[in-house]
């Protein structure tokens, strides 16, 4: 069976509004995308009736992604405010259902650009404590927890496949996956493609991202060799595709996200390219 491909929304349009999500949930359907990754969701305010809709009625499977808040975060000192960091994510379990999904990826160990100082090993083992049993709680209703692996300018929690390995074995669960990027990869690892034939087993994602966070042809990572090494090692789960560029983002979003420039404007045309080479990469994979 071929791998199933992800693509962030985001790569072609700013946000869940209508009319433009039809118009790129129909472009990823007849590029031969199989899931479309979401931007941040507030469960209180979906229409979840009405996007579980969208996305059937293109085959298209929603990953949306969870986070923490100052006020709900997993790995806080404060035992009131790590619960409420719990309950924010099981909530987005739910809301994952509710979307007809079956995968929420995510930063769900602590706040994305924070911890500003070394973690301590207390803070990462309670913070994998309350995520483990969430994903615990996810396997439960059939959905996948995966943890996204982050370089040191977003977090000082998990940076390396190491550290998300360790994290893994604090957490207690059997049900917590790994999420690496290659962009971040790029910046943290000595060596990406042995970071990740050596996280295959425990695995749940793997993204592509340039390292210039455009399309993946131009830029310092080899996206093609790193489906081809995760393949090698035995990895059947979905990889994903995401880029950015403050053209088509939204100016929080981009803010953010540190996109200051504008490394593609056709998104379709970026999402065409990147699934041609990991088809391409399936292939040479293959007939190795």
């Amino acid at each position: 069976m071929p791998l199933s491909v992800a693509c962030h929304l985001n790569v072609l349009v700013p946000d869940l509004a209508q009319p433009a999500l039809d118009g790129a949930l129909e472009a990823l359907a007849e590029l031969g995308y199989s899931h479309v990754v979401l931007p941040p969701i507030d469960p209180e305010a979906t229409p979840f009736d009405e996007l579980n809709a969208t996305f059937r009625r293109w085959g298209l499977s929603p990953i949306p992604i969870a986070g923490q808040a100052p006020d709900a975060d997993v790995s806080s000192e404060d035992p009131g405010v790590r619960q409420r960091g719990e309950d924010a994510l099981r909530r987005m379990v739910d809301a994952t259902v509710s979307l007809g999904g079956t995968q929420l990826n995510g930063v769900p160990y602590g706040l994305f650009g924070g911890p500003e100082s070394a973690v301590s090993a207390e803070m990462f083992e309670r913070s994998a404590r309350h995520v483990g049993a969430v994903a615990d709680y996810a396997d439960e209703r059939g959905v996948a927890m995966t943890f996204e692996v982050l370089n040191r300018y977003e977090t000082s929690m998990i940076n390396t496949a190491q550290q998300a390995r360790d994290y893994v074995a604090a957490s207690g669960s059997a049900n917590l996956r790994i999420h690496l990027d290659s962009f971040h990869m790029a910046i943290e690892e000595g060596d990406m493609l042995a970071a990740v034939g050596d996280t295959v087993p425990q695995l749940g994602y793997l993204e592509l991202g340039q390292s210039g966070r455009g399309g993946l042809g131009a830029g310092v990572v080899d996206a093609g060799a790193v489906v081809r090494a995760a393949i090698a090692a035995g990895y059947q789960g979905p990889v994903g595709v995401e880029a950015f560029s403050r053209s088509i983002l939204s100016e929080f979003a981009s803010d953010l996200l540190r996109i200051w420039r504008a490394p593609y404007a056709d998104g379709r045309a970026l999402a065409a390219e990147a699934i041609a080479l990991v088809r391409d990469a399936e292939a040479s994979a293959a007939n190795a």
